[in-house]
């Protein structure tokens, strides 16, 4: 009898899996022979896929940030820099909200045991991160934003958005002050304090989730 081939979903379902274990878990539960019950495979081809539990959370994080990647991306820029800021922010906190295990591990949120991530796994984050400080360097050439360091400005609405939603996804915002009602006014703040008046960064933001489709 010839081998059964490997199943080619097995490999996103584990990293699937293996976020959503140690996010909801802890390092503890993230065994060969779980991961395998959970994805309904055998122990060997989770071994085969992954060298140790430190590859596959190294591949989580990889993960975790190659779909960050792909929707910050998606935002095409336009004649409007601060809206395409704005649209960053957006795909930012959805990506966030839809992959929300993979978040939790790719930016330590979720303990990971005795992992560590080493410098090439962080430059992963950076190269994220440089698709924001594009567009920021765009808002200082329109003259929407003062002209400063665009890698400083992208640090500051990074570390600014990534506690807004780290907040968001512990369920910690309580009505009147929900997630969207936070989300735009710290946007708001952001682009106004970048040197944006109060009535362009609202328009823009406005644009940006005009594209988006939605405002939830």
């Amino acid at each position: 009898m010839s081998p059964r081939k490997a199943d080619p979903g097995i490999g996103p379902g584990l990293i699937e899996a293996a976020a959503r274990l140690l996010a909801q878990e802890g390092p503890s539960a993230l065994t060969t022979r779980r991961l395998a019950t959970e994805v309904g495979a055998s122990t060997t081809s989770v071994y085969s896929r992954f060298g140790g539990k430190e590859d596959l959370v190294r591949a989580v994080v990889h993960e975790g940030f190659a779909h960050l990647s792909r929707r910050m991306e998606a935002v095409p820029d336009s004649e409007d820099p601060v809206a395409d800021v704005a649209g960053l922010g957006l795909a930012y906190r959805d990506n966030a909200r839809e992959h929300s295990h993979l978040y939790a591990v790719m930016l330590g949120g979720a303990g990971v045991g005795g992992f560590t991530l080493t410098d090439e796994d962080r430059l992963h984050g950076r190269y994220t991160l440089e698709i924001l400080v594009r567009a920021v360097q765009r808002c200082m050439e329109s003259g929407r934003f003062r002209a400063e360091d665009p890698g400083l400005v992208a640090h500051r609405m990074w570390i600014a958005l990534h506690g807004l939603v780290t907040l968001e996804l512990g369920g910690f915002f309580i009505e009147p002050y929900n997630a969207k009602v936070c989300f735009d006014s710290q946007v708001l703040a952001l682009f106004t304090g970048a040197g944006d008046t109060m009535a362009d960064a609202e328009r823009s933001l406005r644009l940006a989730e005009a594209r988006r489709g939605w405002d939830a």
